[in-house]
């Protein structure tokens, strides 16, 4: 007899517990496995065709649309002049997404600490909420925020920085007056991705026992020295989940980057000033042209590009996994 226990004890419900969430985990691995599969065999002719250049090379050329004749190359053809680099766009993300780590994981830290801590319990419902509100704005939302008043800021500020000598400023060349550019995706990406961390960050060390923190407060230490010292080594492995939270949504952002980069093909950045462009951005500005290819192979080299975002994305976490199972052998061991 079952009728005096509670629910979650009752047959039905274990059922469910047992086989239907582990039948939804299994579907959401299996959808991720189709997912690339596809990519992969329908960027097979252009995985044949571009080889290693993909990664080395930086010339992005659909070919010559207009004229007769095709080109071949192992066995696949694409137009004449046809040719798909993809290392100005592997460099822009990978630089941007480290721009807006470095530039948010600091501040992420410190609000989440401040919201833990340092806020009066009157408010913290309020900055809570804040701070919820602005992880769930949509990225184009930022991204027209940051074309309107960001990078017409940095053009203005940083101006004499990327046009030339002005007084006993340094010269650094680029782009005459641009606010498009590295400086204005990091910053962007960073705003974006701070609410994500700032929010994980503070469940995380919500959910530690704040009897860690009053224990080391008892024993002499100042406020500071109790987060540094006990709370933040003891969240560390949270806190790292949370950043890697933040850096996917930062290497797969589209539309905000796209709108503040610059979206600059076939050249690297040779400063901090200058246009930029990463996979997500240029599989967005390159499609509508991609499609004009009668060959196909320029749609098929935009899904080998989302290929190695996936590739990327994946080594970056799976990178992060091994810091943290070294970290906690180590701990373990002491």
């Amino acid at each position: 007899m079952t009728t005096g226990l509670p629910y979650l004890q009752r047959r039905p419900a274990q059922f469910l517990f047992r086989y239907g969430f582990g039948a939804a985990a299994l579907i959401t691995a299996l959808l991720m496995v189709l997912m690339l599969v596809f990519l992969v065999v329908f960027a097979f002719p252009a995985i044949k065709f571009n080889g290693w250049n993909i990664l080395t090379g930086i010339t992005w050329n659909i070919g010559n649309q207009y004229g007769s004749g095709v080109v071949t190359h192992n066995g696949v053809s694409a137009q004449p002049g046809a040719s798909f680099g993809g290392l100005v766009f592997i460099f822009g993300t990978i630089i941007t997404s480290a721009l807006a780590m470095v530039l948010g994981v600091p501040i992420s830290i410190l609000v989440a600490l401040a919201l833990v801590y340092r806020i009066p319990r009157r408010i913290k419902p309020l900055a809570n909420a804040a701070v919820e509100l602005m992880a769930g704005v949509p990225s184009v939302v930022y991204g027209l925020w940051g074309l309107v008043v960001l990078v017409p800021w940095i053009g203005q500020r940083f101006g004499p920085f990327v046009t030339g000598h002005v007084g006993k400023l340094p010269v650094f060349g680029g782009e005459p007056g641009s606010g498009n550019g590295l400086l204005a995706s990091g910053v962007i990406l960073a705003i974006m991705v701070i609410p994500i961390m700032v929010a994980t960050m503070r469940d995380v060390i919500l959910a530690q026992s704040s009897s860690i923190f009053e224990a080391s407060m008892a024993l002499g230490s100042t406020s500071w020295q109790a987060v540094i010292r006990a709370v933040i080594p003891s969240v560390r492995s949270g806190m790292m989940a949370s950043v890697l939270v933040a850096l996917g949504r930062a290497l797969g952002e589209t539309m905000a980057v796209l709108m503040v980069s610059g979206a600059a093909v076939n050249q690297f950045p040779s400063n901090i000033f200058q246009a930029v462009n990463t996979i997500a951005a240029v599989i967005v500005s390159q499609l509508d042209s991609a499609l004009t290819d009668a060959s196909g192979m320029a749609q098929r080299s935009l899904a080998e590009l989302a290929v190695v975002l996936f590739l990327i994305t994946l080594i970056v976490n799976s990178i992060a996994r091994a810091i943290l199972h070294g970290a906690d052998r180590v701990r373990e061991s002491r």
